[in-house]
């Protein structure tokens, strides 16, 4: 089972905000992304909700695969970078990878205060534009354990608002009230692993 938080605000004065969070399940997972369209309103909104069709109609599809369909599709757009992470319920793993810099965290419930976080191998490029070769990294996941994607709305700070704890939702919450950029869209996916 997994748990779920998404906080997200557009930028003051805009109506649409260009981050989208995709929370998909399919047999056996679940797809987890956060898509930041490039810049604000409602282009960079277009771009990133293209991206997430992609991804809602092919969530258990080969990551690189995945990736390069919604490179096709937002080859007409202004483009956007994403992280995506996999959760194999069946396997207990995470595997992730991305494209620009939206953040990944990955904090292990059994770690104590002050442990380091394991983070998202994200390569430099434009999801539409400049498309890297994509490197999918994979861990184990534990009971408990948080994992965090956060569009660059979210200063980099945001680990140790993670380990106070809370519900999903309420990192999620807690992490977009004392983490976001005035000057930018903001996003925060929040993913807590629960087995059963």
């Amino acid at each position: 089972m997994l748990e779920l938080g998404v906080a997200e605000r557009a930028l003051a004065g805009e109506r649409r905000s260009g981050d989208r969070a995709v929370l998909v399940s399919y047999h056996g997972g679940a797809l987890a992304a956060a898509i930041d369209g490039l810049g604000h309103g409602g282009d960079a909104a277009d771009a990133a909700a293209a991206a997430a069709a992609v991804m809602s109609a092919h969530p258990d599809d080969d990551p690189a695969h995945l990736i390069e369909a919604c490179h096709q599709a937002l080859s007409r757009t202004r483009g956007a970078v994403m992280t995506l992470a996999w959760f194999d319920l069946e396997a207990g793993r995470l595997s992730w990878t991305g494209v620009g810099n939206v953040e990944g965290r990955l904090v292990h419930a059994s770690a104590g205060p002050g442990a380091p976080t394991e983070g998202a191998l994200t390569k430099g490029g434009v999801v539409g534009y400049n498309l890297p070769t994509i490197r999918v990294t994979s861990t184990a996941l534990e009971q408990g354990d948080v994992m965090v994607l956060a569009t660059d709305g979210i200063d980099s700070g945001f680990a140790e608002a993670i380990l106070t704890g809370g519900n999903a939702q309420a990192i999620a919450d807690r992490i977009l009230a004392q983490h976001a950029k005035a000057v930018d869209d903001a996003l925060v996916v929040v993913v807590r692993y629960l087995p059963r």
